[in-house]
C-alpha cells in the first residue's frame, strides 16, 4: 500500500522550490553585478573578463528557466 503525499507536504516542496529559485536569482544577479564592477574597474576589458562575463550571463539564463511550475493545492480526500 503506498500512501499519498498531503496536501500540505505538496504546498510545502513547491513552496521551498521557489524559494531557492529565489535565492539563486539573487545569488546570480549579485555575481553578475560583481563581475561587471570587477571587470571594469581596472578600464581595460580583457577577453578573460568577457569569458566570465557571458558564462554567468548563461548560467544566470539557464537558472531563470529552470523555475518551478505552480502547484495548485487540491484537497487531498482520506477514503
Amino acid at each position: 500500500m503506498t500512501r499519498q503525499p498531503t496536501s500540505d507536504l505538496i504546498a510545502f516542496v513547491s513552496s521551498l522550490k521557489n524559494g531557492i529559485w529565489l535565492l539563486g536569482v539573487s545569488c546570480w544577479l549579485f555575481g553578475i553585478t560583481d563581475r561587471t564592477i570587477a571587470s571594469f574597474s581596472d578600464g581595460y576589458l580583457s577577453a578573460l573578463d568577457i569569458v566570465q562575463l557571458f558564462t554567468a550571463s548563461f548560467f544566470f539564463i539557464s537558472w531563470l528557466l529552470l523555475k518551478p511550475a505552480k502547484v495548485e493545492r487540491e484537497v487531498v480526500s482520506q477514503e
